[in-house]
């Protein structure tokens, strides 16, 4: 089955705490994986942000609401109880647990006008009864909207600047990158003229060991495999067998089936691709506002 949302966890979990017993993080996640029989590609899937797997931060958000709402308590670090509480949700035998039906608690509602009060001061992450997100997913979201948006704007700066505008940025990015040392010496091996199909020469690193050529284009329409083939043969034609080519559009897949075909080692960048590496990098875009998520140090309360 595919992945649980959070609201769906919360009687599974509740349940394995019926022996009254304490259990660590990592034992009610095998459980868990166990009970909704999950394969290893799902709990492998990691959330955005690549910091912590899609599951796992299901299961905590299931955790912190059922503790918010006194039905869970934390006795030592990473290990949980079940309470009284807890006790008497499970002899009820309820169909399911989730946000609705938390709202009979009074540490569940005060919880929830705490985050609601964050709401209206404009604060990001909140939930609501219908969601199936965790609020890190929410604000993974979130940030992923404004990601596109800000490289579809890119995008099309990019393509309205001069060709010598181009060739600096590509110059730039690529420095930004680790690639051709210093900035001056990359732009004397970028944009020398006079070889078909070759735009420029950048070092791979900073000790000039390897030699990258580079063919950028701003390009209307799909790039089809002809113009990647003469970039590969001016790359024979120098005795090189590395390339980039950018370009501001988009690759046909006869030409990315021909650059996985050969010997060559020729990596395509096209629009989008190029515009992402922009921000990656920190070329032609600034910094705006930065949220920096923060978990409980439980270390720091463990007795020595």
């Amino acid at each position: 089955m595919s992945l649980p949302d959070f609201q769906t966890i919360m009687l599974p979990l509740l349940q394995i705490f019926a022996d009254e017993r304490e259990h660590s993080n990592h034992e009610y996640l095998d459980r868990l994986a166990k009970h909704f029989t999950l394969t290893d590609q799902e709990l492998n899937e990691m959330i955005p942000s690549g910091k912590q797997t899609t599951f796992n931060n299901r299961i905590g958000w299931a955790k912190t609401y059922l503790s918010k709402s006194g039905l869970l308590e934390m006795t030592r670090r990473s290990f949980y109880k079940i309470t009284e509480r807890g006790k008497q949700v499970l002899e009820n035998n309820p169909a399911r647990i989730d946000m609705k039906y938390l709202k009979q608690f009074p540490e569940y509602i005060e919880f929830k006008e705490r985050e609601s009060g964050r709401r209206h001061r404009g604060d990001i992450g909140t939930t609501d009864e219908t969601t199936q997100k965790t609020p890190e997913e929410i604000l993974e979201d979130a940030f992923q909207e404004i990601r596109d948006t800000l490289a579809q704007d890119l995008l099309a700066l990019v393509k309205q600047s001069s060709p010598a505008f181009f060739e600096r940025l590509v110059v730039e990015l690529l420095v930004n990158m680790g690639y051709g040392g210093s900035r001056r010496e990359a732009a004397r091996a970028v944009g020398q003229r006079g070889d078909e199909g070759i735009d420029g020469i950048i070092d791979e690193d900073r000790l000039g060991l390897d030699a990258i050529y580079i063919q950028a284009k701003r390009w209307e329409g799909s790039v089809g495999r002809p113009e990647i083939q003469k970039f590969v043969g001016a790359l024979m034609g120098k005795k090189a067998r590395k390339g980039i080519f950018i370009t501001t559009s988009s690759f046909s897949p006869d030409a990315m089936n021909y650059v996985s075909s050969i010997d060559y080692k020729v990596v395509l960048i096209d629009g989008k691709r190029l515009a992402e590496f922009m921000i990656d990098y920190d070329v032609g875009v600034t910094g705006s506002v930065t949220y920096q998520l923060k978990r409980a140090d439980t270390d720091y309360f463990t007795d020595d």
